[in-house]
């Protein structure tokens, strides 16, 4: 008889056959769950040899939901994620500037699911747009409950913006508005905690898995009380919690200024030596850049909301897109965790059996590693590298004459057969 997923004193507990929520989602998500669960299915079985199975749990959010309850998120599947801290899901439509918030970003906010975990790394034969795709292998924290994602705006002309403007006037800073009487508004919220717990997550990864770098990126030096905060509030983190395992760069300005270069270079050097987890941090413009020039020197990288949206996709496509970029939003001190396919719904190819459900099925693997079956992960992506390797992939791989197109759901097929 399956059984949810649990966690006691700080660990997840799973059964033998977990009750594992999944959403199908919206567009192509019926199409790209139904290959990836092929895939999932088959890993278990293979791993295990049949003693372990998953009792997938249908819930209902999105477009298939409006229609049958005429609720976007219903408030029994909040409930269901709620009680079995891990699940899986599809993309979710979110209308542009009108219409329902974000699913995505409401199912974060609501299961304070702080941290966004996206791993970014090159499958040998992927088509990509750079010369050395192969030196991308970073994992992305990303804050996901603050910053310009909180949801707190004012359309232009509304008593709100009008507050606003009001308030801005009575602290001498209206000034600072170009454009009073047309501007919309949106507050960004940065904290000590939230900012601290990312930061945690973030280091705490890198030693858990052998990765001796993180970078915390932000515009510090623009907004220096949000994202200027992440930084001193990232290095705090660091230098209290982890003070015997990590060697901040705002320790080597320190020792630099009281003693010299020489001394601080002694003190990274032996940092390094000992195999404690660097901690620097980059302004975000110019990591791009860096990414894109030498990916090689980053690791882990920390930052907030909006940046990671931008850096994690922005990384994805070095590496071949974010179709093949596996994701999750996990919450860390209650165990609760929802696995997801990074891109969108693409309705105009929904019921084609075309797309490629390889980011869903590497957030299958994702899901695992979470739950304590590494072995079925470690089958899943070396299936998905095989199947690459051996050019039998969907239409958006095939670059050259080698390739076996195979569709959305034949992808699955090859997959699970070849594991």
């Amino acid at each position: 008889m399956s059984q949810p997923i649990t966690m006691q004193a700080g660990k997840l507990l799973t059964p033998d056959i977990p009750q594992i929520p999944y959403i199908q989602g919206d567009g192509i998500g019926p199409e790209i769950w139904a290959a990836a669960r092929l895939v999932f299915d088959a890993a278990v079985k293979k791993a295990y040899a049949g003693k372990r199975q998953v009792d997938w749990l249908p819930l209902q959010a999105g477009e298939a939901a409006f229609a049958d309850t005429g609720k976007w998120l219903p408030e029994e599947t909040v409930a269901t994620l709620k009680s079995h801290l891990v699940a899986i899901k599809g993309p979710f439509t979110t209308p542009v500037g009108e219409g329902h918030r974000s699913i995505n970003v409401t199912l974060r906010q609501m299961l304070d699911l702080y941290a966004c975990y996206r791993p970014v790394q090159y499958f040998a034969g992927t088509p990509a747009p750079v010369v050395h795709p192969e030196y991308v292998n970073i994992d992305v924290f990303r804050e996901n409950t603050e910053d310009i994602y909180a949801g707190i705006e004012a359309a232009a002309g509304t008593q709100e913006a009008n507050a606003w403007l009001a308030l801005l006037a009575s602290q001498n800073q209206l000034s600072k508005v170009r454009f009073p009487n047309s501007s919309a508004f949106s507050i960004k919220p940065v904290s000590s905690e939230g900012s601290r717990r990312l930061v945690h997550a973030a280091i705490a990864h890198a030693l858990q898995h052998g990765r001796h770098h993180v970078t915390l990126v932000h515009k510090g030096n623009i907004m220096k009380q949000t994202e200027g905060g992440f930084k001193r509030w990232g290095y705090q983190e660091a230098q209290e919690s982890f003070a015997d395992q990590t060697f901040t760069m705002a320790e080597y300005n320190r020792i630099q200024k009281e003693e010299g270069k020489a001394a601080a270079d002694q003190a990274l050097t032996a940092a390094k030596h000992a195999h404690k987890v660097i901690v620097d941090d980059i302004i975000c413009d110019n990591f791009f850049q860096q990414a894109l020039l030498h990916a090689e020197n980053f690791e882990v990288v920390a930052t907030m909301n909006l940046n990671g949206d931008y850096i994690s996709d922005a990384l994805a496509a070095q590496v071949g897109g974010i179709g093949i970029a596996p994701g999750a939003n996990i919450n860390y001190d209650n165990g609760r965790a929802i696995f997801e396919a990074t891109h969108g719904t693409a309705p105009q190819f929904a019921g084609q059996d075309k797309m490629n459900p390889t980011s869903l099925i590497l957030s299958g693997a994702m899901l695992f590693d979470y739950v304590g079956w590494p072995e079925a992960a470690d089958l899943i992506r070396s299936g998905i590298g095989n199947a690459i390797k051996s050019h039998h992939v969907t239409v958006d791989f095939a670059t050259d004459a080698k390739a076996t197109v195979l569709g959305t759901h034949g992808f699955g097929e090859y997959v699970a057969k070849n594991l």
